[in-house]
């Protein structure tokens, strides 16, 4: 048994994973959890540099997150960080920083080894109870990534479209314009017809949703009337539910999407892209697998995602 912390950087977030994992036996038992909405991403899409606000946000977070380690006794740590880190010019600001506070070197990880991290993570607990292969979706805030696979990845592409990307973008009217919506639309579409000859939509058996937009999605489609992790988890829902859920949350106001309970007050700008982004990637996975001759009636959301993944990689060899 060994104790570790997975941290994720995105683009929106940066979460942290506290847990005791036993390789022999195959198990990874949470002892923290925790989510803090730091936006590292603001403005990279623009101007390619990490803006000084969001570098502090971030470092004060993991200072916050060292502290926990330090108390719980953690014997491994690996940081991984994401979409924002990878395309900033300044990146090595960032770098150092989260070094001096928690004394590991942040990994800026490729596409692919995000995405194989986020399939780890999910299958690990699904694969008990759905067949594959798993068609994994983690739906970030710069980005998407798509892994197909069953015991493990067998292609994977990351998109360059995720929430905070969008929602710079395109999407400034509140509610937003149809015009608007389209400009979105469209860079969903033209990014999915590339990821079609990479990945081979058509072969998932099952679909399985991760990450903080799919997760609200998926509150908004239960009618949670608060977050509740243990709902969301595993919650299998049909793809008409689904795509409804995405289109309310798209044409809701900025205050009638804060008025929701279940609703994380750092989510609450960006939620309408990342509806967007998930209503079509489910609909093009339908789609793609009616034309192979299969069926894809409903949607897996799981709550075990690219920490979990982490988590298990942290373990010393």
């Amino acid at each position: 048994m060994t104790r570790v912390a997975a941290i994720d950087c995105g683009t929106n977030s940066i979460r942290l994973l506290v847990a005791d994992v036993d390789p022999a036996a195959g198990t990874l038992v949470d002892l923290d959890r925790r989510m803090e909405v730091v936006r590292l991403g603001q403005g990279v899409d623009r101007t390619g540099r990490i803006a000084p606000e969001a570098l502090e946000r971030t470092l004060d977070a993991a200072r916050r997150y060292a502290d926990v380690c330090d108390d719980l006794g953690v014997e491994a740590i690996r940081f991984v960080a994401t979409s924002a880190s990878r395309d900033a010019e300044n990146r090595a600001d960032f770098v150092d920083g989260v070094r001096a506070l928690l004394g590991v070197e942040p990994e800026v990880v490729g596409g692919e080894e995000e995405a194989a991290l986020s399939f780890r993570g999910a299958t690990g607990v699904l694969a008990a109870t759905h067949p594959g292969p798993f068609l994994v979706v983690d739906l970030g805030g710069g980005s998407t990534e798509l892994v197909l696979g069953t015991s493990t990845p067998e292609s994977a592409y990351s998109m360059d479209v995720g929430c905070v990307r969008l929602t710079e973008r395109h999407l400034l009217g509140d509610p937003p314009t149809a015009a608007e919506v389209a400009g979105a639309r469209a860079d969903v579409a033209a990014a999915l017809d590339v990821a079609a000859g990479v990945v081979p939509l058509g072969k998932a058996v099952t679909l399985v949703g991760l990450a903080g937009s799919v997760t609200t999605v998926t509150a908004h489609a239960l009618g949670l009337p608060a977050y509740d992790p243990r709902a969301i988890d595993g919650a299998v829902l049909p793809v008409a539910t689904v795509l409804a859920a995405c289109e309310d949350l798209l044409g809701r106001s900025r205050t009638q999407r804060a008025a929701l309970g279940f609703m994380h007050p750092g989510r609450v700008d960006v939620i309408g892209a990342g509806a967007l982004v998930w209503h079509d990637v489910v609909t093009r996975v339908r789609d793609e697998v009616e034309a192979a001759g299969g069926s894809l009636t409903e949607v897996v959301t799981s709550e075990h995602d690219i920490l979990d993944g982490i988590a298990w990689s942290a373990v010393p060899a």
